[in-house]
């Protein structure tokens, strides 16, 4: 292998890790989401979740109805009556009632699209995102990942109340600082970290729907170029042998 190819593997690892969403979203001590796309009924139950609890602020326009129910194996009359609340056609895109300019008034600030959040956030800080809302000292909503942010807890009566517990102060979490479950919700902890990662699992489905096609196309892509290098290498035993 010649000081070129080496450079050039270099070069594309550097890349990829660069544009890593990881890398991207900043930030450490990340749960790892441990999400699987290619479970159809996690992103069926987090598709539930995501129209109940977080697609009255936030859209996902970059999604049609009739793609979500192709892709996930459900019946467009099951789509229409479960996952949709307007008076929208299955041919349209996921898109809110509320206008920018109300919701920059009624919030503070326009929420954003979460067409492409699991790439731009990546999976494991959604995931731990999700998981580390606490009630502070002044009893509203803040989080550890994502100090001051301006989103409420949707899911505290899933998950219950969180509080700040340990020597860290506030907004300097020192390290032995941790979350204690102070008022328990309607699930368990263990339940709760299913439902956000199923909510993880349709964001991360949201952002590349095409990647569960992708995924399965890829293993006979695989295969064909296994098979290919195999015949390759066939060719050139056989012309290599008249050479010598």
């Amino acid at each position: 292998m010649n000081k070129k190819t080496v450079s050039l593997i270099f070069s594309l690892v550097a890349m990829l890790s660069a544009s890593s969403p990881v890398f991207a979203a900043g930030g450490g001590n990340l749960e790892s989401a441990g999400i699987n796309v290619r479970d159809v009924a996690a992103i069926q139950r987090g598709a539930k979740w995501f129209v109940n609890y977080c697609f009255s602020c936030h859209s996902a326009s970059y999604m049609r109805y009739n793609r979500l129910a192709e892709d996930l194996g459900l019946d467009e009359d099951m789509v229409q009556e479960n996952l949709v609340f307007a008076d929208v056609k299955l041919g349209e895109t996921m898109e809110i009632a509320m206008r920018p300019g109300d919701s920059e008034i009624w919030l503070g600030k326009t929420p954003p699209d979460l067409s492409l959040i699991s790439r731009s956030r990546g999976n494991d800080w959604l995931f731990t995102y999700m998981k580390t809302f606490y009630q502070d000292e002044s009893g509203g909503w803040n989080n550890l990942v994502l100090p001051n942010a301006s989103m409420p807890h949707v899911l505290w009566q899933m998950q219950g109340i969180q509080k700040l517990s340990g020597s860290g102060h506030e907004g300097e979490h020192g390290s032995d600082s941790q979350l204690v479950l102070a008022t328990p919700g309607r699930m368990t902890p263990e339940q709760y970290e299913g439902t956000v990662r199923d909510l993880v699992t349709f964001l991360d489905y949201l952002s590349e729907p095409a990647k569960l096609k992708r995924k399965n196309l890829g293993i006979w892509v695989m295969l064909f170029l296994l098979l290919f290098a195999g015949v390759a290498y066939a060719l050139k035993v056989e012309y290599w042998r008249d050479v010598h």
